[in-house]
């Protein structure tokens, strides 16, 4: 993931959790431990495409669902794949994930929201304890279906990051996810 998806991650980490549509560079720079001129190149495009209003000390969320879907639209999920193999059933596969990893996608909208709006097959997680997921899920010929993206332990699970994980995905389903998880989030994007 790239270091200004990380800044919108932040962005809608605070969203969700606290309400919160008004940052400064200096504090998301802060935060996530990189440099004003990251956070202010991650700014620039949704600056040009009216998502925020900046001033002199700040900036305020003005379209939040445009920038949700400009962050979708630059979210190359196939290049954070760090490792995919074959599983049997997705639903064990689950169960015996180790305890750290982080679902998203499909597992992660089910553990998010307690349902799901479609069966599925594949099962997404990010981790980088890469010697302990092939220990348990070892490579397998055959279609994959877990796969394992880079984590970044400044990255934070929040409906923002299912949406632009579940939007880069191919499966006809990912479509019902998503539209399930807009219904849910849709109030907090207006």
């Amino acid at each position: 993931m790239k270091k200004l998806e990380l800044v919108y991650n932040e962005i809608f980490y605070s969203l969700f959790k606290e309400n919160k549509e008004k940052f400064t560079q200096l504090e998301l720079a802060k935060k996530l431990r990189i440099s004003l001129s990251t956070v202010n190149n991650a700014l620039k495009p949704l600056r040009r495409i009216n998502a925020i209003r900046v001033s002199l000390r700040s900036f305020i969320l003005v379209n939040k669902r445009k920038i949700l879907l400009y962050w979708a639209s630059i979210r190359n999920l196939e290049k954070d794949i760090i490792y995919k193999t074959r599983v049997e059933n997705i639903i064990d596969a689950e169960k015996n994930m180790p305890p750290h990893v982080i679902f998203t996608a499909y597992s992660g909208y089910k553990f998010n929201f307690k349902n799901t709006p479609a069966d599925y097959s594949e099962l997404y997680v990010y981790s980088n304890d890469l010697e302990e997921i092939k220990r348990r899920f070892p490579e397998k010929k055959g279609p994959e279906n877990l796969f394992i993206l880079k984590f970044d332990n400044k990255l934070k699970l929040n409906p923002a990051l299912l949406f632009v994980d579940l939007w880069n995905l191919r499966e006809w389903y990912a479509k019902d996810f998503l539209k399930a998880l807009e219904g849910k989030i849709n109030g907090i994007l207006e």
